[in-house]
């Protein structure tokens, strides 16, 4: 955790006192570091080259952010607050709670790939994090929430964002694959056809061979699937800390 991040995330850092006054602003930095992250990556991302984005000095920049990892910081934040934007009030049970929580952290991933490969591990948080804790937190722990202890309650917030993480890093995965090696997805996996189709035949897979034709077929939705397995393993566990009661 850096003091500096924490400064300016609050609002609190110092700002430029002295030279010229052109158009550059912290808001306008950050946006442009997002801005080259989403389109080229996070190894894309430097103090030069978001300088050269905007068409400044890289010192200008220092005169704003004191390096790279306070700018990554700033970044994290700004996307966390943008994907709250326009946010309605609270869903007033605890499963569409959960459902929204699940559905914009994958949102937030599609959008930001480059936030997969930031170890979050130990995050600075500022206004953005807090507000969409606090927005979570409303909608579980509120009139219609799920009844559990504060520790179990971080733990469902845990749960489903590992869960979305490893759907959002399969796809992603699958993204840059493509980008990498210039072969669809189709084509690389007609390459194995031949192959899985006498592996198959010879009886050494037989419950593989089961398998319906169209059982990887992109058109099951699997996120769907597991979200509602995990909602319903919640149930149980909301059903339990209320006695019996819950809504089904």
């Amino acid at each position: 955790m850096t003091t500096s991040s924490l400064e300016l995330l609050w609002g609190r850092g110092e700002r430029p006192s002295r030279g010229p006054k052109p158009g550059l602003t912290l808001d306008r930095i950050v946006t442009a570091a997002v801005g080259v992250a989403d389109a080229e990556g996070l190894d894309a991302v430097s103090m030069r080259r978001v300088s050269a984005e905007l068409g400044v000095g890289t010192m200008s920049l220092y005169r704003y952010v004191p390096g790279k990892t306070e700018l990554l910081d700033l970044m994290i934040d700004r996307v966390q607050g943008e994907s709250l934007e326009g946010e309605p009030e609270p869903p007033t049970h605890w499963r569409d709670t959960v459902e929204k929580l699940a559905r914009g952290h994958l949102d937030l991933f599609r959008a930001h790939p480059w936030l997969l490969r930031v170890n979050q591990a130990r995050s600075v948080l500022g206004p953005g994090a807090l507000r969409g804790l606090e927005l979570c937190l409303t909608g579980l722990k509120g009139p219609h929430g799920m009844g559990l202890s504060d520790h179990e309650t971080i733990g469902v917030i845990i749960a489903v964002q590992s869960y979305v993480t490893g759907i959002a890093r399969m796809e992603i995965d699958t993204v840059e694959a493509v980008k990498d090696t210039g072969v669809s997805d189709e084509d690389f996996w007609a390459g194995q056809s031949p192959y899985l189709e006498r592996a198959m035949a010879s009886g050494d897979y037989p419950r593989m061979a089961e398998l319906a034709d169209d059982t990887f077929s992109k058109e099951f939705d699997h996120f769907a699937f597991g979200l509602e397995r995990l909602l319903d393993g919640f149930e149980v566990l909301v059903s339990r800390a209320a006695g019996g009661a819950s809504r089904r």
